[in-house]
């Protein structure tokens, strides 16, 4: 077999074991997938989420940064956010949110990591556009929309945020938590 072959059949076995929940052989066959091509950032990545689940941080930050010299694509950057911010590293794990929201906009992952940190840390503001740029792409997904709007209240744009929540409630007005905080806009309001 050819090294690409041996690397897609290694990779996709590394996977398929890891979905299940096997991880010894899911790290057997990521470490073939690894030695028969040093090119790709995949199998970095899967070792780096079964050093996640082992609880070896030290292990899955080294792997995802492996991965991210490889190719610094939104899985990686992600990757390394969650673990600083486990370590309490915020400063560190806002860059690689940004970054991995650069990379790609519909990573909820990081646009919702993203926002636990700002607003932990009082940077609201600072993660508008990247919801923006999220429902720019994907306008019915309610939750992010009601993630804004709640961002918006919290900076005091009551009237923006009650614009979001009339779009969530025009696409679907059973909506609870948006009914909810509608009403709590009108009260706010008066």
């Amino acid at each position: 077999m050819s090294g690409q072959l041996d690397y897609e059949i290694n990779k996709e076995l590394g996977e398929c074991y890891l979905f299940m929940g096997d991880l010894d052989k899911a790290e057997e066959y990521y470490g073939k997938a690894m030695t028969s091509n040093g090119v790709h950032p995949d199998p970095y990545l899967g070792l780096a989420t079964i050093a996640v689940q082992r609880g070896k941080l030290d292990d899955a930050m080294s792997l995802y940064r492996k991965a991210s010299s490889i190719e610094a694509d939104d899985r990686s950057l992600s990757g390394m956010a969650l673990i600083e911010m486990e370590r309490g590293q915020s400063a560190e794990a806002f860059t690689h949110f940004k970054g991995a929201l650069a990379k790609n906009p519909e990573n909820l992952v990081a646009l919702f990591g993203l926002v636990r940190l700002a607003h932990a840390d009082e940077r609201l503001e600072e993660v508008l556009p990247y919801l923006q740029d999220y429902l720019a792409l994907d306008p019915l997904k309610h939750e992010v929309r009601f993630t804004l709007a709640g961002c918006l209240v919290s900076l005091g744009h009551h009237a923006e945020a009650g614009a979001e929540i009339d779009q969530i409630l025009l696409q679907d007005p059973a909506n609870d938590a948006a009914r909810e905080l509608a009403d709590e806009l009108k009260r706010i309001a008066a």
